[in-house]
């Protein structure tokens, strides 16, 4: 079955997307600097109102860098957030060479036994080959957010469905977001993309100033399993 994954600011839009058929939720705090950390309360809000399954993002400033100090802090979320019930978190930090930071990022995540997200930073890095290299060697990591590109997925399309349809070890990671349309859909399917990442398209007006609708969750839902069920239809002998 794929993923589907929506923004959620707060209990009500978690609650929402789970009635529009949601799996989970990426819950920040505010959408400034592209989403940054909520508190460890808002994951209690969340949970104790839906059973969908809850990311927090793990990021308290803009861009994608951070130090020994601020470090302690994010260890500090994190298990802020696990014990709040969250099952799993998103984060993505990188180096002053623009390459992936897997001394912060495993220092993160090395201690837990809980699965997380690498977040859009990886398409921030100057290598991108590389870039996946060094994300498929940190532990536990089930899923990607990537758009292919800083601009997102209209300019990215091409090297995803690349990479997808050239590993499917990497297929299984991506979870294809960030500026997200319906009409990227099929082709990311057939490509074997199987998690999808909606933020201000689940909302009225596209507008993170909404809080998110049900119809618009359902919608994608529908679309993203009957795209599934073609390419399986497609490819049975």
């Amino acid at each position: 079955m794929a993923v589907l994954e929506i923004i959620a600011l707060h209990a009500d839009d978690a609650e929402r997307s789970e009635a529009g058929g949601a799996d989970r939720v990426e819950l920040v705090g505010t959408m400034d600097d592209d989403g940054l950390s909520p508190e460890p309360r808002m994951v209690e809000k969340v949970r104790r109102r839906t059973s969908i399954r809850v990311r927090p993002m793990v990021r308290l400033r803009a861009g994608f860098g951070t130090d020994g100090g601020e470090t302690v802090r994010l260890k500090g979320l994190i298990s802020s957030y696990l014990d709040a019930g969250a099952d799993g978190v998103v984060l993505g930090f990188l180096n002053y060479a623009n390459e992936v930071d897997r001394e912060v990022v495993g220092e993160l995540v090395g201690d837990g036994d809980f699965p997380w997200t690498f977040h859009r930073a990886i398409d921030h890095c100057l290598d991108a080959d590389r870039a996946w290299v060094d994300v498929r060697a940190l532990p536990r990591v089930d899923q990607v957010l990537t758009a292919g590109s800083v601009r997102g997925v209209a300019h990215g399309l091409d090297d995803l469905l690349r990479r997808a349809k050239s590993d499917p070890g990497v297929a299984r990671l991506i979870m294809a977001g960030g500026r997200l349309e319906p009409e990227h859909v099929p082709w990311l399917i057939r490509s074997g993309v199987r998690a999808f990442h909606v933020g201000s398209r689940a909302r009225p007006g596209g507008s993170f100033k909404a809080y998110v609708d049900v119809p618009l969750v359902r919608s994608w839902r529908e679309l993203i399993d009957d795209e599934v069920a073609r390419a399986r239809a497609a490819s049975r002998p």
